[in-house]
């Protein structure tokens, strides 16, 4: 009887110690397979970022290599940049990026011409004049290098300050050029304060340091005074036109008024010099087949980081650590 007994409780026992090495063995297993997923999951993450940081350096050298292949592969080709878009320092047309572009163009052996595709309403009068600047000096020492214009749909203001630096400025007949002037604009509210019973009080240090504040009366002292900066800069715009186009423009009362011409009246204004696209001024004025486009392009890593969404972006970042010629 005792026997029985014992052989019971040893069998409960051991029934017990089975179940819980069962309870034991199925967590272990259940965190060996955890662990495999999340190695996995790791492994998969980290293929497809660094997949991601290839596309990336892929898409920057692209540029590059395919200049490369161009220039190895043919005698020589014509450098397209574009001057497109709002002329400013916070723009993709902007003075570095440009001037970079056209630094790099100049320093390949196998650039014979310079194009400068314009497509701009204008912008910045300085960012403008670094850019005219620069194409001024590679003009001086590279004078065997042509640097052409050639305008889509508008050259204005600030564009046209830059494309008069040019050797040539090519249009279509329907596009839309010079705009030679400058502006400062704004708003007046004084008279809607005054229905409205609204009072302005405005503390200041310094006489004008108000000044053309839209909420307050305007002063005539201070707008001759902002006449004047406008007609400097207005004199300095003229000047670069005419040291750049020279003989070419001809006596015109209206030339330098701010008004816009077609590329047909422009020709005669002699605001432009002929007719023609990309194409043509390559093959036909240049005496090239190939064009290659040396225009600097966006940081692509930024760029895309931002489509991808806020958070991938941040994974991404962690691991990569006024005054208008228009």
């Amino acid at each position: 009887m005792e026997n029985q007994q014992d052989s019971q409780i040893k069998a409960g026992t051991n029934h017990e110690a089975g179940w819980e090495r069962e309870v034991l063995e199925k967590v272990a297993l259940a965190a060996v397979t955890e662990q495999t997923r999340a190695r996995r999951w790791s492994v998969f993450f980290k293929s497809l970022v660094f997949l991601y940081l290839c596309v990336v350096l892929a898409m920057f050298m692209y540029p590059n290599v395919r200049e490369n292949m161009v220039a190895d592969g043919n005698k020589g080709h014509a450098a397209v940049i574009d001057v497109v878009g709002m002329i400013a320092e916070d723009k993709d047309a902007n003075a570095d990026s440009i001037i970079k572009s056209l630094k790099n163009a100049v320093k390949d052996k196998n650039t014979k011409g310079i194009i400068l595709h314009a497509n701009s309403p204008g912008g910045s009068p300085v960012q403008s004049s670094y850019v005219y600047d620069e194409i001024r000096k590679i003009k001086k020492e590279r004078p065997d290098l042509p640097v052409y214009a050639v305008v889509s749909d508008i050259c204005a203001s600030g564009c046209y300050y830059i494309a008069s630096a040019s050797d040539k400025i090519f249009v279509n007949q329907a596009s839309l050029i010079g705009s030679i002037g400058v502006l400062m604009d704004g708003f007046g509210f004084v008279n809607v304060m005054e229905k409205l019973g609204v009072e302005r009080r405005l503390l200041t240090a310094g006489t004008h340091k108000a000044m053309l504040d839209p909420f307050s009366p305007p002063k005539e002292d201070e707008t001759r005074y902002m006449q004047g900066l406008l007609d400097q800069v207005h004199q300095q715009f003229i000047g670069a036109v005419k040291a750049g186009r020279g003989d070419r423009l001809k006596d015109a009362p209206e030339l330098f008024s701010g008004l816009v011409w077609t590329g047909e009246e422009g020709v005669k204004l002699g605001v432009a010099d002929a007719f023609g696209n990309d194409d043509y001024v390559a093959k036909e004025i240049i005496g090239v087949e190939n064009k290659v486009d040396f225009t600097q392009q966006e940081q692509l890593l930024d760029r895309i980081a931002g489509k991808l969404g806020a958070s991938f972006g941040q994974v991404i970042g962690s691991m990569a650590k006024g005054l208008s010629l228009q």
